[in-house]
């Protein structure tokens, strides 16, 4: 969340960068400065009242050495009145500081400057295109198709199961995944990422640190027995691994890489874009995060989308990348830069990944922080994106590649598979 230093330094500042991404945050903003001062003013009638029980505490046994016991007695009294005093502003202050925080998670993070303004999606900036267009079929079959011709995924079987978004995949369509989370997360670790295995259930704190948690509560599949959350992602339990740490200046770059299976409700999620494995409810993904000094966090997130970037072009495929503009950009993020493919069949640009910068944001929820070159306390910035999603790469990789033969494996994908075609 946004800090109240950052608040106060230049509050119009703040109200004009969250314009950007179409939040009024007038009221809020100085709503969270009204409480800030009220802040103050009882902390500092606190302070006054304790410096006067203290006062007043010394007094008592010099008057009982006086023998002054009457005296004492009323000072005791005094002392009394003012303790009781200083606990209603104690309730007070407990009331107006948790009323703060309630205020000041409701304001999304700031965009940075290279992000411009927008309304949604069909405002966002295409920064770069790649990959080849030779292999791909001028009449491709959708995915949800050939994996039906193949039988590598039973979207029914699924539903049988669980339910809609939830497929089975079998035989080289099972491999196939095991294979896709396989590379990526060797690709991953050979550019210096550490792999770790993380809980696909996080508590709520971890939800908070992240903010998922007040924001995505209705995204998340919840687990009321236990108060758990599902992942919708493994940058949660990934990033809280630093929640309440100190780091120091010898511990950066931290670079950690992980794979888990990821679940969303997607609500009123509907029609033809949930077709197939274009949106599901479980699915697989890899992730890389990153946590860095705030100098050197842009260059980070450069060399973090340079990689997806050369991840996705080791597949052949055709892709762009995209600068999100403010109307589109999460809650959580300073600047997002969107990774699509090209669906040969559904003929429009599919998400399989998000770079993005979350500057001091998630680490002030987080409490994630460093001590400088000259010992002050600094909060962290924290980076991740998606290394990749599965679904839409494997739907890319099956109407794209797809021949009258059947369908071709990807050369760096054949050592990991045992199998150069799905036929």
């Amino acid at each position: 969340m946004l800090t109240l230093k950052t608040l106060r330094d230049d509050p119009q500042h703040v109200i004009d960068k969250l314009a950007v991404k179409n939040f009024d945050a007038k009221d809020i903003v100085y709503k969270v400065l009204e409480l800030d001062d009220h802040r103050k003013a009882l902390q500092t009638e606190s302070d006054s009242l304790l410096a006067k029980q203290k006062q007043l505490a010394a007094q008592v046994g010099g008057l009982m050495k006086e023998g002054k016991k009457a005296e004492a007695e009323e000072v005791k009294k005094e002392v009394g009145e003012l303790k009781a005093k200083s606990n209603d502003l104690l309730a007070q202050a407990d009331a107006n500081n948790k009323e703060l925080q309630e205020q000041l998670v409701l304001l999304p993070n700031m965009p940075c400057d290279l992000v411009i303004p927008g309304k949604g999606a069909e405002d966002n900036q295409v920064v770069k295109m790649g990959g080849p267009e030779a292999h791909l079929p001028q009449d491709a079959l959708p995915h949800w198709e050939l994996a039906k011709k193949y039988d590598i995924i039973d979207f029914d079987l699924g539903v049988k199961l669980t339910g809609a978004g939830f497929p089975v995949y079998k035989g080289k369509g099972a491999k196939l995944q095991r294979a896709l989370i396989n590379y990526f997360l060797d690709f991953n670790t050979a550019a210096g990422y550490k792999e770790v295995e993380p809980p696909v259930m996080v508590n709520a704190a971890s939800g908070f640190g992240t903010g998922q948690l007040p924001d995505k509560e209705a995204q998340m599949y919840y687990v009321g027995l236990d108060d758990f959350y599902m992942v919708p992602t493994a940058e949660v339990p990934v990033t809280n691994i630093f929640r309440d740490v100190i780091l120091g200046n010898e511990d950066f770059p931290q670079k950690l890489t992980a794979y888990t299976p990821c679940f969303r409700r997607e609500a009123g999620s509907y029609g033809k874009d949930v077709r197939g494995l274009n949106r599901l409810h479980q699915f697989d993904k890899v992730e890389i995060v990153r946590i860095e000094k705030p100098e050197n966090s842009y260059a980070a997130l450069d060399e973090m989308v340079a990689h997806v970037e050369k991840l996705v072009n080791s597949l052949g495929l055709k892709y762009r990348i995209l600068r999100l503009c403010g109307g589109d950009l999460s809650f959580t993020s300073a600047i997002t830069y969107d990774f699509e493919l090209w669906s040969a069949a559904q003929k429009r640009w599919l998400e399989i990944s998000s770079v993005s910068n979350f500057e001091t944001y998630q680490a002030n929820r987080l409490h994630l922080r460093y001590r400088d070159e000259n010992g002050k306390m600094q909060l962290c910035h924290t980076l991740n994106g998606s290394s990749l999603a599965l679904p839409r790469v494997v739907a890319s990789l099956l109407e794209d590649y797809e021949t009258e033969t059947g369908v071709i494996i990807p050369e760096v994908l054949r050592p990991y598979t045992g199998f150069d075609k799905i036929d």
